[in-house]
């Protein structure tokens, strides 16, 4: 028996192609009908690009003020990245806009290669996301076409492992600190291997303790 208005915690699988949004608006609107309320606190802790699935912690009620404490937790990743190419959101939403050369890229240079993006490293956000430029969300200035300057944030990467490595794709598993962009990791990636690289898919296996086996998908949320 869920108790929505003093609070609960729920874990999700985003699924594709949903904002992170589109997911609290669902949840919000089954418990509303239910409890035929016109309003209900609910909230998530971290964004989900809508390319990503995966664990999306949603509160309900009094334990969104919880929010925050979920939000600084370590997340895990897993990521593929295609080689050779880089688009401007350094993912799948824009198109391709430079190609370089991948012959020279071997399992052994990708495997020295990624140990040094793991500790404390400065990432530079993508001009396509949420944060703040004067006011403005960076991803409305770059879909306007216009520059936007970013400054590098300290993070941490507590463990990079490569799971596969094809020609032209790389498969990793990432855990990492609050504030970790994985598409702009996949840019930093491509430029350390003398080539260019973009996201192609991303999931979120774990956020904390709560890893996947232990999320709802949202068509079996009943209440």
């Amino acid at each position: 028996m869920y108790h929505f208005q003093e609070g609960e915690i729920i874990y999700f699988n985003k699924p594709l192609h949903w904002t992170s949004f589109d997911l609290v608006n669902k949840i919000r609107y089954k418990i509303s009908r239910f409890l035929n309320v016109k309003k209900i606190k609910v909230g998530h802790a971290g964004t989900l690009d809508p390319l990503a699935t995966g664990v999306m912690i949603v509160c309900t009620g009094k334990a969104t003020k919880r929010i925050d404490e979920f939000q600084s937790q370590t997340k895990e990743y897993v990521a593929t990245l295609r080689l050779g190419a880089t688009t401007p959101s350094f993912d799948l939403e824009t198109e391709i806009d430079h190609t370089y050369e991948t012959a020279h890229i071997t399992k052994e240079l990708v495997e020295q290669t990624l140990p040094q993006f793991v500790g404390s490293i400065e990432q530079i956000p993508p001009a396509f996301s949420a944060c703040k430029v004067n006011g403005d969300r960076a991803y409305d200035l770059a879909r306007k076409g216009l520059e936007v300057d970013l400054k590098p944030k300290v993070l941490v990467i507590d463990e990079i492992e490569l799971l596969s490595c094809q020609p032209e794709e790389l498969k990793i598993r990432v855990v990492c600190s609050k504030g970790t962009y994985i598409r702009a990791l996949a840019r930093d990636i491509g430029q350390a291997l003398q080539s260019g690289a973009h996201l192609i898919a991303l999931e979120r296996t774990r956020v904390g303790d709560i890893t996947l086996d232990k999320c709802l998908n949202i068509d079996d949320f009943n209440v």
